[in-house]
């Protein structure tokens, strides 16, 4: 069975995105109030009756939205984060009543764990400075023959290592960030402090690490199955949507790819990208829209 993954939003003030099988589908982050997240769904022509929980990476505010908690309130859908996560989260008293209503689940660092809609979900750990952070794979279900289409999800994090290379083998979609251009983030007007916090560490990942992520990724597993790029985060002052996609394409004619690179963007939704197979038929809460995905952008 195949998978679809939407970015409805990417960027330093709202981050959310869905991935989805045919029986229903899970927020990855929930930086978006209510009204916006069910405009980005109009627009991609999707439901969000279809959304089963949500899953979150980590507590910086433009991951996850107060109202859009109390969204999972009203509809009585679970939210899948860490145990250390709930020291900010219990600012928020939508938060408090998915805990009172039972709809609070705990992961733990590299478990994986199910998730509704036939999805598993492995956290892997991140550098970032928001605390405990997390990249996810998403595995979806699996068909006939027990294959399976997976996704992996990598959006805030200071440097790569080779937990998350592992953690990331043999997916056939990767979303990873794309933050920022060294050069162009050195030569902005920001604050030297905040510069040397997005260079370090526990920043963002430049254009550079990704793609040296994605080289070692290669070297690992080979050409033959990741077929989409995602970029992630982009930076709108440090970082062009070009300059993203040229240096992620410079790597693939190097090797002889044919993988799709896609940007995600801060205002307006990737349309969705579907990973193999889908059922043609829909049910009543997921009408069938199988749209081709575009270049988009975002910003940091």
């Amino acid at each position: 069975m195949g998978l679809r993954f939407t970015v409805l939003a990417s960027g330093s003030t709202g981050n959310c995105s869905l991935v989805s099988a045919d029986t229903g589908g899970v927020l990855i982050d929930g930086g978006l109030k209510p009204t916006d997240m069910l405009a980005r769904f109009a627009a991609v022509a999707l439901s969000p009756l279809q959304i089963r929980a949500m899953v979150l990476t980590h507590t910086h505010g433009d991951h996850w939205n107060d109202g859009l908690l109390g969204w999972l309130v009203e509809r009585k859908v679970p939210l899948y984060c860490h145990p250390s996560h709930h020291h900010v989260l219990l600012r928020s008293v939508n938060f408090r009543a998915l805990r009172v209503g039972d709809l609070v689940r705990d992961f733990h660092s590299n478990e994986e764990f199910n998730l509704p809609a036939g999805l598993r979900c492995l956290p892997v750990p991140v550098r970032h400075d928001g605390g405990a952070t997390f990249a996810f794979r998403l595995t979806g279900p699996s068909d006939l023959f027990g294959s399976a289409f997976s996704l992996g999800y990598a959006a805030d994090l200071g440097v790569w290592d080779e937990v998350l290379l592992n953690g990331f083998l043999h997916v056939d979609l990767l979303a990873l960030e794309f933050n920022h251009d060294v050069t162009l983030q050195r030569q902005s007007s920001r604050p030297a402090f905040l510069i040397e916090r997005v260079l370090g560490e526990h920043g963002h990942l430049s254009n550079d690490q990704a793609v040296d992520f994605l080289a070692r990724l290669l070297d690992r597993q080979g050409i033959e199955r990741l077929g989409h790029l995602v970029q992630l985060h982009l930076s709108g002052e440090c970082n062009r949507p070009a300059l993203a996609r040229k240096v992620a394409r410079n790597l693939f004619e190097q090797r002889g790819c044919s993988i799709r690179i896609h940007t995600g963007q801060q205002d307006i939704p990737l349309k969705p990208i579907e990973i193999g197979p889908l059922p043609k038929k829909r049910s009543v809460r997921e009408p069938h829209n199988r749209l081709m995905s575009q270049p988009q952008l975002p910003g940091f």
